[in-house]
């Protein structure tokens, strides 16, 4: 780490990159570990435009190896998972060591339903059950108690899936929907961008025709309140009490802006820090999620913290 990078929490072992492993889908866990998808390159398509691990596609069915690091860096297991079924858009930790696929898309089938797009792994790997989480998911979480949370993205938000036209839905870990907005989001979402957790609540940043918004659930009282944000783009978030950081790359680029932010009562916010990070990977989208105040940043195939 050079002066003024901040801290790395881990890379991809030179080893695997050599085995020709590709680490796709992440995550941030409730625990603070990491958890990445590495698949071989047999199963993976290039795109000639889109730079990044985002551009490395796959063909399903494929096999792949999910990799699971504690918050301090240290190797906790490697689990084989074969013969997957989805593209996944998404990766999300359950609890008791199960973890969650999710494709980004679903489509209707001619009988009304849904196809599902969410697929719950055991601890070895094994599909438990499957079930839809909407269509059109730009960003994902999920909490402790395994609940899963979506936002959703303007063919979702103006589709016809019931709970992706809320803009924001929470789900059980069985796929039932448990919640969905009270009231309309001041502006109106178009866009998703990043989640994160901070004790009991969950967040999510979106964005509209006027600006970005962070918007705070309670999920135990099923109440939410926006605020907006000083960044017209939002990658990363992580939120501790009142305060937030923010970031938003400059695309393919090894360095991005980090926004700190003190959230107000009356439903402002005033920028308490503003500085440009040296990272030390280009940056593409889907690089950021946050648990607790620490912002998980991916960069290139190195993922580091900036704490909130």
């Amino acid at each position: 780490m050079t002066p003024g990078e901040p801290p790395v929490m881990w890379s991809l072992p030179a080893e695997d990159a050599r085995a020709g492993l590709h680490a796709l889908w992440w995550t941030f866990g409730p625990d603070g570990e990491l958890a990445v998808l590495l698949v071989r390159e047999r199963y993976t398509d290039h795109s000639d435009s889109v730079r990044g691990w985002v551009g490395v596609g796959v063909r399903p069915p494929f096999d792949a190896e999910l990799v699971v690091v504690s918050a301090g860096g240290e190797p906790l297991r490697r689990v084989p998972v074969d013969d997957i079924q989805v593209r996944p858009g998404h990766l999300a930790l359950l609890p008791k060591s199960r973890f969650l696929l999710v494709a980004g898309r679903t489509v209707r089938r001619q009988d009304g339903t849904w196809r599902n797009n969410a697929v719950v792994h055991s601890a070895d790997g094994r599909p438990e059950r499957s079930f839809c989480v909407g269509d059109d998911i730009p960003a994902l979480t999920t909490t402790r108690d395994g609940n899963i949370w979506t936002a959703y993205g303007d063919e979702g938000i103006f589709g016809s899936h019931p709970e992706s036209r809320g803009a924001l839905a929470g789900w059980g870990p069985d796929g039932r929907a448990l919640w969905s907005p009270r009231q309309p989001f001041p502006e109106g979402p178009v866009n998703g961008s990043t989640a994160a957790t901070d004790g009991p609540y969950v967040w999510t940043a979106w964005y509209c025709r006027s600006g970005t918004y962070l918007t705070r659930i309670t999920p135990a009282t099923g109440e939410s309140r926006s605020w907006p944000t000083p960044l017209r783009s939002v990658d990363g978030l992580a939120v501790r009490g009142d305060r937030a950081v923010l970031t938003s790359r400059e695309h393919d680029r090894p360095w991005t802006e980090v926004v700190r932010i003190a959230l107000r009562d009356d439903g402002t916010c005033v920028v308490t820090g503003r500085d440009r990070q040296r990272l030390p990977g280009h940056v593409v989208m889907h690089c950021g999620q946050g648990r607790d105040g620490t912002l998980l940043l991916r960069a290139g195939d190195t993922w580091v913290r900036i704490e909130a």
